[in-house]
């Protein structure tokens, strides 16, 4: 499988419901470095995974929607705990809706799956997989 990743980061603000979260159910900010990594089993003719210049285009995109936003003033997340994992799933099936508008070019047709990490900080990430 040949895979290329591709980075951005964002600073997000947003509170959880629940124990588990202990002082996180507070109002707090996060920055997140964001990789966005795609997969293929073969080169596509141009012997490439996907264009690296759209992928990081598109990858900015997405986290330009987020970046500096509440989560919790925003509409799409009422009443849903904004995780790392959560956040990486929304960030990869964004950019799986792309994929497959065309807007990483006819080649990325070919991808086989996106894996999104967000890292937290040097010691903790996580990530989420999808397939195309």
């Amino acid at each position: 499988m040949f895979s290329i990743t591709v980075r951005d980061h964002i600073m997000i603000a947003h509170s959880f419901r629940g124990e588990v979260f202990g002082p996180a159910q507070r109002l707090h900010g996060a920055t997140f470095l964001v990789d966005a990594t795609f997969r293929r089993e073969q080169l596509d003719e141009d012997n490439i995974v996907v264009d690296i210049g759209l992928a990081t285009q598109e990858l900015g995109g997405i986290t330009a929607e987020l970046n500096y936003r509440n989560l919790d003033d925003e509409p799409e997340f009422a009443g849903i705990n904004t995780s790392t994992e959560f956040l990486a799933k929304v960030i990869a099936d964004r950019l799986a809706e792309r994929v497959h508008k065309g807007a990483l070019g006819e080649g990325a047709r070919g991808l086989a799956g996106i894996a999104v990490t967000l890292h937290e900080s040097h010691i903790a990430w996580a990530s989420y997989e999808r397939g195309l």
